[in-house]
């Protein structure tokens, strides 16, 4: 087989076309939210987020009879409600940010598990929970990626200066009189909306590796952050097609072939990135 051939065979196939479109929109979204995620620490509170609103999804799921249309809208209420209500908790002097993340993350995904539970075929449903399914999405599922993440995006070029303060410097945004409390929940919904946007694509188990992997990957070869958001967006996005290439002619899970592509590449900055890497330090010193 040519390479052309190699190339355009999976192509040929609609719902390969649509994967391919909705793994390269949800990369960019998330690499330009995930810089900010690595920047302020909050990986862990991704990884929380990603798997509270499981609860939300599996009702949608029961409501709506097996149906999946709706579950789009289902987990993008969850995952605002949860941000914010983590983000409530956190503040609170009584229990520490990461204690309260971890007792409202474990709640919650016990709480969704319970409920798919109910379901005879919950196996199944389960896996594709918490997997994804960047093949089944369908044209509809597409316009929502592509509207919801547009808006992400947007928000994020129009506060840009205001969210470089508060993660570099947030007594510095404090300083300037920034409206620092509405500008942490408006970062938290932006990282629910695009929790919610990438669900279907990798699942809530590996969602955190799409928020944070491609970030830190750009942090190991630049400073600057609108630098950092580019690369991240393309080496994600880069992560996506080939994923998927793997995982059609591999037959293994689409969103673990991604993963795990996002994966390699931080392992090969983690080793050569100029004055960043390993082999570099090792080399110089």
């Amino acid at each position: 087989m040519s390479i052309i051939n190699w190339l355009l065979e999976p192509l040929s196939y609609a719902f390969m076309q649509r994967g391919l479109i909705a793994a390269v929109l949800v990369g960019v979204v998330c690499a330009v939210v995930g810089a900010y995620v690595v920047l302020r620490g909050m990986a862990f509170f991704g990884d929380a987020l990603a798997h509270t609103i499981l609860p939300g999804v599996a009702l949608g799921y029961l409501v709506g009879g097996g149906a999946r249309d709706s579950l789009f809208w289902w987990a993008l209420g969850t995952a605002v409600i949860a941000a914010l209500g983590i983000g409530a908790i956190s503040k609170q002097a009584q229990v520490k940010e990461d204690t309260a993340i971890g007792v409202i993350f474990a709640g919650m995904f016990a709480l969704g598990i319970a409920l798919i539970s109910t379901v005879r075929s919950y196996a199944v449903d389960l896996s594709h929970f918490l997997f994804g399914d960047v093949l089944g999405v369908s044209p509809q599922s597409l316009w929502l990626i592509l509207i919801f993440g547009g808006i992400v995006l947007l928000v994020i070029l129009a506060f840009y200066k205001e969210f470089l303060a508060l993660s570099f410097d947030p007594i510095l945004a404090a300083t300037l009189r920034l409206p620092v409390g509405l500008l942490n929940n408006l970062l938290l919904a932006l990282i629910a909306v695009t929790i919610a946007v990438s669900l279907q694509t990798v699942g809530v188990a590996l969602m955190v590796a799409m928020l944070v992997t491609p970030a830190a990957t750009a942090s190991l070869l630049t400073r600057r952050l609108p630098s950092m958001m580019m690369i991240a967006a393309a080496l994600a996005a880069g992560s996506g097609v080939i994923g998927l290439y793997v995982s059609y002619y591999l037959g293994i899970a689409s969103g673990a072939a991604i993963v795990l592509t996002t994966t390699l590449f931080f392992l090969l900055a983690f080793l050569f990135a100029p004055h960043a890497g390993l082999l570099w330090k090792r080399r110089r010193s």
